[in-house]
């Protein structure tokens, strides 16, 4: 006989699968919630309820037991949030649940995924083929994107400060330039690195204005552009960004490449495995859905 409505939604299942439903969706308790918000979790907790009861009650889950250990780890999952078991007590209570039907629901939530893990490695074996055709088609997945190592100084402009006004700030990092470029481009990333430590304003000065490997993107778009458009062991000239004047050198330069199939193969044929038992779980599902839905 079909349960009811009412006695479904009475259920500590359900009131697990709302509880979850609502931190999920509104990272709040079930009473915090607006009518809005409730009526959106009521939805959200009959669909993830209805799917756990298909799968519990499939075949597939008649000879799937739960060991107490593991019921006992999951419990003990959700009391590690509480300072105690009182104040859990008190929170399963606001929710309409208590500790025995919250061990019922976590039960049953193990079943439901005991037995899509045990459909979901039916799938279909993944052979070279698979892989080296994943690789072929998604070859930009596998990109490793262009990185420059750099370091900077930064002169700050702040007019409340006489040395930080515009003038006197680019006056400042005018003589820093000057002085690095004076001996040529031997040892200039020592000096400039002696530089950062002595006169940048960054916090990185600390690290002689090293701003490690950079890609594009990571800093203020000024910057971005020139550092991109650096040789390899070259300096900038007077950048402006909004915090203030900059010089940078790029270090070194690590060209863009695709990683070889080798080293792509293992994230692949998992990337296939995960496909693959998605699909052979949704497809497991809709048979289930056919026959309950199929005349007797």
């Amino acid at each position: 006989m079909p349960v009811s409505e009412t006695a479904m939604t009475d259920s500590p299942e359900y009131r697990y699968h709302l509880l979850r439903a609502a931190t999920e969706r509104f990272q709040c308790n079930v009473p915090a919630l607006s009518p809005e918000q409730r009526a959106e979790a009521e939805r959200l907790a009959e669909k993830t309820l209805a799917l756990e009861t298909l799968v519990v009650d499939a075949d597939e889950a008649g000879d799937v037991i739960i060991p107490d250990a593991q019921l006992d780890a999951a419990f003990g999952t959700v009391a590690e949030r509480y300072a105690d078991s009182d104040e859990m007590a008190a929170d399963l209570a606001r929710n309409g649940l208590d500790a025995d039907g919250l061990r019922q629901a976590l039960r049953r939530e193990l079943v439901f995924d005991a037995v899509m893990q045990r459909v979901g490695a039916r799938h279909e074996p993944i052979d070279a083929h698979d892989e080296q055709l994943f690789f072929e088609l998604h070859r930009d997945r596998f990109q490793t994107p262009e990185r420059r190592s750099a370091r900077h100084i930064l002169v700050t402009l702040n007019d409340d400060y006489p040395e930080n006004t515009r003038e006197a700030a680019l006056a400042r990092i005018e003589a820093i330039a000057e002085k690095l470029r004076e001996h040529g481009p031997d040892g200039l990333p020592q000096r400039f690195a002696r530089a950062a430590r002595r006169h940048s304003e960054c916090p990185t000065a600390l690290e002689e204005g090293r701003l490690g490997d950079v890609v594009r993107g990571q800093l203020y778009a000024e910057l971005d552009a020139v550092l991109f458009a650096l040789e390899a062991g070259s300096m900038s000239g007077i950048v402006e960004s909004p915090v203030g004047l900059h010089l940078i050198f790029c270090e070194a330069v690590q060209p863009a490449h695709t990683l070889p199939f080798s080293k792509t193969r293992p994230r692949i044929r998992e990337a296939l495995e995960q496909r693959r038992r998605r699909e052979t779980q949704r497809a497991w599902i809709a048979a289930l859905r056919e026959r309950r839905a199929a005349p007797a």
